[in-house]
């Protein structure tokens, strides 16, 4: 098995490289899902966050209301770290759990950890990536692409940038980096190159482990 990080900023087009790897039969693992499932209603994830923030972080059904605490924990160091302490360790246990029940049910897969805030979490730490892959563009297309796509203010965008790690910051623990200042063709074409390697890799490993 591969562990792969894939990783991006904001409009980077990490979502579309991920949905590809998928495509040519990668197991995909969401780490925004896997964070939401931590808090779903019933879960000891969720019951501490209400006890910590208060019961008007829940919605009238019990689901956690992410307007409300982001209202709490935005601007709020402290506060989000108190956040983070709750939902982190959880989030990395399941992680675990994910990769190791794709390892069980094929010794070569190839699992793609999806993961936007890779450089800016500790949660991540200690998986064991095989290879950390980095989808860039640069901030004036990111910035194009989300007054067009996703409707926000040239403002807002910017400082949905400015919110995460610098290029600089991925780049440095990039082993791959995929360039999505082109076209989307261009992409898939990268990642399409990619899934070869990894595919290659994977196997000449399994081999390798055969030999010994």
């Amino acid at each position: 098995m591969l562990l792969i990080a894939l990783t991006g900023g904001i409009a980077s087009g990490k979502s579309l490289a991920a949905a590809r790897l998928k495509e040519l039969g990668a197991v995909h693992i969401d780490a925004d899902a896997l964070a939401r499932e931590v808090v779903e209603p019933g879960t000891d994830g969720l019951a501490q966050i209400a006890e910590e923030f208060g019961p008007n972080v829940l919605q009238p059904d019990g689901s956690l209301d992410r307007a409300a605490l982001g209202t709490i924990v935005f601007g709020d160091a402290e506060r989000r770290e108190k956040l983070n302490r709750i939902t982190h360790p959880r989030v990395r246990e399941l992680t675990k759990r994910r990769i190791a029940d794709a390892a069980a049910a094929d010794a070569s897969a190839i699992v793609v950890y999806d993961v936007p805030l890779l450089v800016e979490g500790s949660g991540h730490r200690g998986l064991g990536f095989d290879s950390i892959v980095v989808v860039q563009a640069d901030t004036q297309a990111r910035i194009r692409r989300m007054v067009e796509n996703r409707g926000m203010s040239e403002q807002e965008a910017i400082h949905r940038i400015n919110s995460q790690a610098t290029d600089a910051e991925r780049l440095a623990v990039a082993d791959v980096v995929l360039d999505n200042n082109g076209d989307v063709d261009s992409l898939i074409e990268q990642v399409d190159h990619l899934w070869a390697l990894l595919r290659a890799k994977e196997a000449q490993d399994a081999q390798e482990h055969l030999s010994d």
